[in-house]
């Protein structure tokens, strides 16, 4: 599994802090009795205050004092992330990518949320021609290990260059896409609410730019083998995703009704996880991070979510479960601006 890139010599390691960006967002915390006393990952498990959110500033009147966040949880699941992302996706992608205006000049890659720069690492080598990525990120921390870490060469052995800019999902407009060829996130958008995904797509639609917009969950996961308690535990997570206004698993339906609004023409495709004895530690963090969440959203489940943890993580460790969590990726294509077809 990649390491993440270290801080330039000289430099002093920020002491790991809470949360990170995308669907790696909340504190870490101690889950129970059942967790063995286990901390999880930051990023893996529930909120620490309410309406803690990504990376990406989302609103005027959250704390001005800019967050440093622990890339372990990006780390840990960002090979996951490449293998459950739609490659189905990227042909009329390329097709639309192909046919923009300007297109003589390269790529202007806007990625919302960057974290780490998984996103880019994974899209970049898989896209012809020069680009240029523009990274979003609430927090400096991370976007220095995205910068570093970037990607140099395109498909085709184009350039590829990055640039960083502290980033504000709730501010972005058409004039801030300005020049956009694509728009990516990934894990973002289930955590954003109705009117922050239509403010998104209103800014990819005046800028006549595709989004695509990978891992957002959808409030289904598979367990083998099968507990009677899946069923409550997924519940409650599904609920506690959706604490303080944000749209959880209902964020692609949204998006879709979103983007189509403004029209653009919407593909989604299932992009799920799946974690088998080959990823157990990613396992084991995702499980105390879920099974923490449902419990936080319904504390009266604690006595039987701790036994039910205590046997997953056995499972886990013996090499004897398996997860699928199950995700969606969306490829918005907005109608291009400037004679494009």
């Amino acid at each position: 599994m990649p390491q993440p890139p270290q801080p330039p010599q000289g430099t002093a390691s920020p002491a790991p802090h809470p949360a990170v960006s995308g669907a790696d967002r909340e504190p870490h915390i101690v889950v129970g009795a059942g967790s063995g006393g286990a901390e999880v990952i930051p990023g893996a498990g529930p909120a620490q205050r309410p309406g803690e959110r990504t990376t990406v500033r989302l609103r005027e009147d959250e704390d001005e004092e800019p967050p440093r966040y622990a890339p372990e949880w990006l780390q840990l699941r960002e090979v996951a992330d490449a293998a459950a992302r739609a490659t189905d996706l990227l042909d009329p992608l390329r097709i639309r990518l192909a046919n923009l205006p300007h297109r003589h000049g390269g790529l202007v890659v806007h990625d919302l949320g960057c974290g780490t720069g998984s996103m880019g690492r994974w899209l970049a080598p898989r896209l012809d021609g020069a680009q240029h990525w523009i990274l979003h990120d609430r927090d400096p921390y991370l976007l220095h290990f995205a910068a570093v870490a970037s990607p140099r060469a395109a498909a085709d052995g184009s350039r590829v260059t990055v640039e960083t800019r502290r980033g504000d999902v709730a501010r972005l407009t058409p004039d801030a896409l300005a020049g956009a060829s694509l728009v990516t996130a990934s894990a973002l958008l289930d955590v954003l609410t109705r009117e922050e995904i239509d403010t998104l797509a209103a800014a990819c639609a005046g800028a006549g730019c595709p989004a695509l917009l990978t891992l957002s969950v959808v409030g289904r996961v598979e367990i083998t083998p099968a507990d009677p308690l899946d069923a409550e535990i997924t519940e409650a997570f599904n609920a506690h995703q959706r604490r303080t206004g944000l749209l959880g698993p209902d964020a692609v339906d949204v998006a879709c009704e979103a983007f189509a609004a403004h029209g653009a023409t919407v593909r989604t495709h299932p992009s799920p996880w799946r974690l088998g004895p080959d990823r157990r530690e990613l396992t084991a963090q995702w499980l105390r991070g879920w099974v923490g969440a449902a419990v936080e959203q319904r504390p009266e489940l604690k006595q039987r979510a701790d036994r039910y943890l205590t046997e997953r993580l056995e499972a886990c460790a013996a090499g004897e479960l398996s997860v699928v969590v199950h995700h969606s990726d969306l490829l918005a294509l907005s109608r291009p601006t400037g004679g494009a077809v």
